[in-house]
């Protein structure tokens, strides 16, 4: 089943993966997402930042995300009257490189990033949903195990993260905006 043409249904909401002329609707949820409070410690960019990218920057994203294979897939949530709730994002990473942080990547995973789901969408399982399709995509796509970073004073996303089942794995990341703060990794692994 291909990621691109399949959805599911969660509730009152249809989980797929976003089309490239999508472009400008992703930038509006990316927007709304920066400014939710915990923006500045959830997310690598500023509001300012990606308010000022050309639509080109949100065109490609949404291209690169549609294109078969490929490295990375956003995935929303979208409420029956067309309103995108929630998103994430899976990045593919594989074996033998280094990720963004320069650490050694030592087989092929699903890196998450991008987690977002309106407050008022909060609370309901519309997270588990999203996660279920981003990792059914890693899956897919060959990847041994999904990981995601959350910073230390995040409690409410890694609490999210593991109701849908990650776990801490103990690795330790400085976080790229303030190296005297730290991001937790946290996994899904499955049997091989």
């Amino acid at each position: 089943m291909s990621a691109m043409t399949s959805a599911t249904t969660s509730g009152d909401y249809v989980v797929r993966a976003i089309r490239a002329e999508e472009w400008q609707a992703v930038k509006r949820l990316r927007l709304v997402a920066l400014r939710d409070p915990v923006a500045g410690i959830a997310f690598l960019e500023s509001y300012e930042d990606a308010e000022g990218r050309p639509d080109s920057f949100y065109q490609d994203r949404a291209a690169r995300s549609a294109e078969e294979p490929s490295g990375a897939r956003q995935f929303i949530a979208e409420t029956p009257d067309g309103e995108w709730a929630g998103t994430l994002t899976v990045l593919l990473e594989e074996a033998g490189t280094t990720d963004w942080a320069g650490q050694p990547v030592e087989r092929r995973q699903g890196h998450v990033v991008g987690v977002f789901v309106r407050p008022e969408h909060r609370g309901n399982g519309l997270i588990k949903a999203l996660f279920d399709a981003g990792v059914a995509w890693a899956r897919e796509q060959g990847a041994e195990r999904v990981r995601l970073l959350v910073h230390e004073d995040n409690p409410r996303a890694q609490g999210a993260y593991r109701k849908v089942g990650f776990v801490p794995s103990g690795t330790l990341v400085p976080f790229v905006k303030d190296e005297s703060q730290t991001e937790l990794e946290f996994v899904l692994e499955w049997p091989s």
